[in-house]
């Protein structure tokens, strides 16, 4: 797997190596390798020869100077601290100091009417099912492209993901719509491992494809939806999906901790963040507040 065009430097191999044996995701592993060599071209040396103060300085830097947000920062930090924890260990008190308050972000959401009308603009079948897939299990971008035939249990309804984020695996509900599209969708390449294989120039390469398809293809037809329903501006992705994926399945009743687990999140804070996005029972919480403030008379 290469991060980036060039190629890594032996450390960095290393390092990429090291978070392999920690099952960090393959998603984790570029950000981190990506984030450790922006440390060392602003060293202009391989980052294990590194002292204390050039981390110190470099920290100071990306957030005085290049005023990264907070988010972005927490990731090179952990970057940093995960490279000398794992492949250079150090035992630097700034290691132990650095950390960033995350920002607080409302996640984009649209309603059900609106995902349906995204999906009745795609016209390709491949991306129709693709897109129709992520919303209804509430999935990654990256769990969805890499779904193989064998993580599907049609006895069951349900979906092993098993290349989530952080390699956990875990089982979501496989509702009957999503089912039969897949299989529509399935009959017409017939591919021994992947659900959505590549397609190639007529989808003459999908029935034989060792990969499945990329991620710049799906990304290219939900920005061009987006563009037809003049939605450019409102920040809606594939991720989106999932985002709606859980604010709707908690509108509908299903419990937190329910949704915690079919999203795969490690803690239910981070769930947590949809109570924000849904007005669902908050009438009901309104008409109590004011029975219960009601005067006597």
């Amino acid at each position: 797997m290469s991060i980036d065009k060039e190629p890594l430097s032996p450390i960095l191999v290393r390092f990429q190596q090291d978070l392999q044996l920690n099952r960090r995701g393959e998603r984790t592993q570029q950000s981190y390798v990506r984030n450790v060599r922006k440390f060392a071209e602003f060293l202009q040396r391989e980052p294990d020869s590194a002292s204390e103060d050039d981390l110190r300085n470099y920290l100071l830097f990306i957030k005085n100077d290049r005023h990264w947000s907070a988010s972005t920062i927490n990731v090179a930090q952990q970057a940093l601290k995960k490279f000398f924890t794992l492949t250079c260990p150090r035992e630097w008190p700034t290691l132990k100091l650095v950390r960033s308050r995350g920002e607080f972000k409302i996640p984009v959401v649209i309603t059900i009417g609106e995902v349906h009308t995204i999906l009745k603009l795609i016209e390709k079948p491949s991306m129709l099912c693709f897109f129709t897939t992520v919303y209804s299990l509430g999935l990654r971008l990256q769990e969805a492209l890499h779904l193989q035939v064998s993580d599907i249990d049609s006895k069951r309804m349900l979906v092993h993901i098993h290349r989530g984020k952080g390699a956990k695996d875990r089982m979501v509900p496989l509702p009957e719509p999503a089912l039969h599209i897949l299989r529509d969708y399935y009959k017409s390449h017939r591919n021994k491992n992947w659900i959505f294989p590549a397609e190639g120039r007529n989808h003459l390469l999908a029935p034989t494809a060792e990969e499945p398809m990329s991620e710049s293809s799906v990304q290219g037809v939900i920005k061009a939806v987006l563009k037809q329903l003049n939605w450019d501006q409102r920040k809606i992705s594939t991720h989106t999906l999932r985002h709606c994926y859980a604010t709707h399945l908690l509108e509908a009743g299903v419990s937190i901790k329910s949704i915690q687990k079919y999203l795969g999140h490690a803690h239910l804070t981070t769930t947590m963040i949809y109570l924000h996005v849904t007005t669902v029972g908050e009438e009901n919480a309104i008409a109590k507040i004011n029975s219960v403030m009601k005067r006597k008379s």
